[in-house]
């Protein structure tokens, strides 16, 4: 864009934009003449992806703002005008404790009662779990979180979960977004009061939230151990300044289980002083968690992050603390859920468990031991929530469990979409269990380990920020497709699985073939002679590139061994990577 340009865009915006805090914003670069700034602000419109929006607050159509706002959500009204009958036209709308999250909430609010549709609305922070479930309770045609997820406290979101709770899914996810990109200019909106007088947004407090916390205290598998043992396992938790503080600690004291709340982490801000990144995946986000639990004594720690819909832990192993990862905990999860429930013969007709095409197979051959049948899907919850739907429309499986890599679970089927409070309390009645046969968790992850062996993974995020960043991902993933790579840390290459046509090929003789059947995704997978999966992956929802790196060693009895194996097929593979994007100019 020519400086001219870029000034015709900012004075549009300065006119249709209402709130103070963003105008000032784009007048003082204007005035300092500032036209990196601007251009980085302008160059592009905000990306409505497959999920919503998530982007860095702040004034332009490359940021996320009240006009950003109301243009998007006008689009999903016009969708729901046009796809919805009158009489289910609700929708369900929560914000967690980033910067703006009621204001955006609220303009959400403003204009859908502007197009005659009813909103529930939560009149404080709530997860994203909490938001998945109003919507099945109040039979809503769809629902808006506010959030950022795990992003650093620049940036904020939007996610639209469709009727079943889940987040939107093909048809829908493609319908919404051509609408979103058809309104242009100011969009009207209702005054937030007289939304409210006019009973176009009705508060939902009280009500979901002792509905929710009741589901989530009867999925208890061992009711009687957790009564007996529970007020004898410590927990210390961070909710990392987010959601998670009320119905994390209220489930586990119903429970009666001790929690003890990181008085530093425990109240909600947006600035989150006390981490770079409040994300439960990464050990500093867990530094204080870690401190008051070796002051305590404590039996496990646990965090969430802002949105509570991802569940990270620590558990003490000789008098250090070592963090379990999104994979282990899922294969931890999945054989106490599917064992307890076969145990006491509760186990459906037809289990199934689910996770994504980049979360280690450890979880499905656990499962599976079980009898359960298990299912790939692509990256994205929204996926597991839709395997769920499509299950209870043929009555051809029965949910049980799910999950993926990067610390999201699912138990039930009430919510659909990561649920981190219901994960924290089977977590802790996890490590109750393990208590009461006299293992640690950690002695539970070695007997896994010695049963299917041992696996490791390792996640590579390589940020290309503005739009520089997003031509060199462009050519990075042409160059994987037209020139795919041999070898991989001195593996052969014996398959690559392009989720994008939905093809594998053959390397060793050139032959494809049509066996994919998931939706089109931009997603490259490398299978190594010896099993072990790359996968090349854009973020849909940030500007970068993740490669993920999932590898098994036989000598799963001496897991000692078995990760000083697989320590030099990381550090060929992350050298790989690295080789890999320098080449297309990043």
């Amino acid at each position: 864009m020519t400086n001219e340009e870029i000034r015709s865009a900012a004075e549009l915006y300065l006119s249709e934009e209402e709130h103070d805090d963003f105008k000032v914003e784009i007048r003082d670069l204007l005035e300092a003449e500032n036209w990196e700034g601007l251009s980085d602000r302008f160059w592009r419109e905000l990306d409505f992806g497959t999920g919503g929006l998530r982007g860095v607050i702040g004034g332009g159509i490359n940021r996320i703002n009240p006009t950003v706002v109301r243009r998007t959500t006008q689009g999903l009204a016009n969708y729901i005008l046009s796809h919805v009958s009158e009489s289910e036209r609700s929708v369900a709308i929560a914000y967690d404790s980033r910067h703006y999250s009621r204001l955006f909430a609220e303009e959400i609010a403003r204009v859908m009662a502007e197009n005659g549709i009813r909103t529930w609305f939560f009149s404080s922070l709530r997860p994203v779990p909490v938001l998945s479930y109003a919507v099945r309770y109040k039979s809503a045609c769809a629902g808006v979180m506010v959030t950022a997820s795990h992003n650093p406290a620049a940036y904020n979101g939007y996610k639209v979960f469709w009727s079943d709770g889940a987040q939107v899914v093909p048809p829908h996810d493609n319908g919404i977004i051509g609408e979103v990109r058809k309104v242009k200019g100011s969009v009207p909106a209702m005054s937030f009061k007289k939304a409210v007088d006019d009973g176009l947004v009705t508060m939902v407090d009280e009500e979901i939230d002792n509905s929710y916390r009741k589901m989530v205290v009867e999925q208890s598998l061992n009711s009687v151990l957790v009564k007996e043992r529970g007020s004898g396992l410590k927990v210390i938790y961070t909710p990392l300044h987010g959601t998670g503080l009320v119905p994390v600690e209220s489930v586990l004291s119903d429970l009666g289980i001790k929690i003890i709340t990181v008085p530093e982490q425990r109240e909600p801000d947006g600035d989150f002083p006390t981490v770079e990144f409040p994300n439960p995946e990464i050990a500093p986000a867990l530094k204080l968690a870690l401190e008051l639990a070796a002051k305590e004594n404590a039996d496990l720690v646990m965090a969430t992050d802002p949105d509570a819909d991802r569940l990270g832990i620590a558990v003490p192993v000789n008098g250090e603390w070592v963090l379990i990862t999104g994979n282990q905990l899922g294969a931890l999860l999945a054989d106490y859920i599917f064992r307890s429930r076969k145990e006491q013969g509760s186990l459906p007709v037809n289990p199934a468990f689910v996770n994504t095409i980049v979360t280690s197979e450890f979880q499905n051959k656990i499962a599976e031991a079980y009898g359960a049948v298990s299912f790939r899907v692509l990256t994205g919850f929204k996926f597991i929530g839709e395997k769920i739907r499509q299950f209870e429309s043929d009555s051809s499986y029965n949910y049980v469990f799910g999950g993926e890599e990067s610390y999201g679970y699912l138990v039930g089927t009430s919510v659909r979409d990561k649920d981190a409070v219901s994960a924290a309390s089977m977590t802790a009645e996890l490590a109750l269990w393990n208590q009461s046969r006299g293992f640690t968790v950690m002695d539970h992850l070695k007997e896994l380990w010695a049963r299917f062996g041992y696996w490791q993974e390792m996640l590579i995020s390589r940020y290309l920020e503005g739009e520089k960043g997003e031509a060199v991902m462009v050519e990075l993933m042409k160059s994987l497709r037209d020139n795919p790579p041999v070898s991989i840390s001195s593996k052969a290459i014996t398959a690559v699985r392009d989720y994008k046509d939905g093809t594998t090929k053959n390397p060793a003789d050139g032959s494809t073939v049509q066996d994919i059947h998931l939706p089109s995704s931009n997603v490259l997978q490398f299978v190594l002679e010896d099993g072990s999966l790359v996968t090349a992956r854009p973020s849909g929802t940030e500007p970068k590139i993740k490669f993920y790196a999932s590898c098994r060693s036989a000598m799963g009895d001496n897991p000692e061994a078995a990760e000083a194996e697989l320590e030099g097929v990381f550090k060929g593979i992350e050298s790989w990577v690295s080789e890999r994007i320098k080449a297309v100019g990043g």
